[in-house]
């Protein structure tokens, strides 16, 4: 899930960007039929759904855009962009820009980032990165924002990773998930435990509440679908130390072809909505074929994810 300051929405947005099964030596095999995610390209617009009185924040305005390609046998690739502006009142407007670009492969052993985040238009922070997993953990390297390599601990999943074993969860019938995560956020170095609250199976054909782009889709409405939040938690030294405050937490309708809808970001001290204005959805490519073959991040994403006049 990547966050920019001073807001944005990490890249697991959760990411209906999932790998399907295959597995991994290092994580629990699946018991449930393979997951596969459709490709597909969303775009969400941001409003305030309220703030604290220390945030004096008035308003927020913006758009998410999120477009995912791929296939189980080639790998999965993120092309995302949010950009926000947020009203603090008295003429405060700040803008913040976080473009990002990932890849994972099938297997989730191979992982790349890209990430640049800007404020104002002015560049703050990128961050570029390569992770695979081997039999002894997880191996990080960094171009971005300085060379490093650094380990980290096997049992991490990938943001693919881990938005396929909620599905496969849900399906299950189960309705709390826990385990680490790593998605190459912020400065490329940090880690986080997740919890994941699984609600009722809402059934194929049953309308949403609110309607949108994911609403009026016909191969949509076939699918079930689940209310799910994801809370994160800063790992730490302390972090199995008592009670700890999630960093912030996303809540959203998932379908089981991995597209998410109603999307709710919680920072805290404020929450925004973000509803799903333009959707298209794409018909998976043959493992064979050259359209079923996702590129590897180069750069940054860019794309249409300015805020709407």
């Amino acid at each position: 899930m990547l966050r920019a300051r001073p807001f944005a929405t990490r890249l697991k947005l959760l990411m209906a960007l999932a790998a399907a099964s295959g597995g991994s030596a290092f994580l629990p095999a699946p018991a449930a039929a393979a997951v596969v995610l459709a490709p597909h390209r969303a775009i969400y617009d941001l409003t305030l759904v309220r703030a604290s009185e220390k945030r004096q924040l008035e308003a927020v305005r913006g758009r998410i855009l999120y477009d995912f390609s791929g296939s189980p046998c080639e790998g999965y690739a993120l092309q995302f962009r949010q950009v926000s502006e947020l009203n603090s009142g008295a003429g405060r407007v700040s803008l913040s820009d976080l473009r990002a670009s990932t890849w994972e492969d099938g297997a989730a052993q191979h992982f790349r980032f890209s990430s640049e985040n800007f404020l104002d238009e002015k560049s703050l922070e990128k961050v570029d990165g390569d992770a695979e997993r081997k039999a002894d953990g997880i191996t990080v390297k960094l171009s971005k924002p300085q060379k490093k390599t650094f380990s980290l601990d096997a049992a991490l999943a990938f943001p693919a990773e881990h938005m396929r074993r909620i599905i496969e969860a849900a399906v299950e019938g189960k309705s709390i998930l826990e385990f680490p995560v790593y998605d190459g956020s912020e400065t490329g170095e940090k880690t986080f435990n997740t919890l994941t609250v699984i609600g009722r199976e809402i059934a194929p054909g049953e309308k949403p509440a609110k309607a949108d782009a994911a609403a009026g889709n016909a191969e949509l409405a076939k699918l079930r679908r689940w209310p799910v939040t994801i809370s994160y938690f800063e790992r730490t030294a302390n972090s199995d130390s008592g009670e700890q405050t999630p960093t912030y937490a996303l809540s959203f309708e998932l379908y089981e072809n991995g597209v998410s809808r109603a999307l709710s970001l919680d920072y805290g001290d404020f929450v925004v909505a973000g509803e799903m204005s333009q959707f298209d959805l794409r018909q998976p490519a043959s493992c064979n074929s050259e359209a079923g073959k996702a590129a590897a991040p180069k750069d940054a994403a860019g794309g249409e994810a300015a805020p709407a006049k």
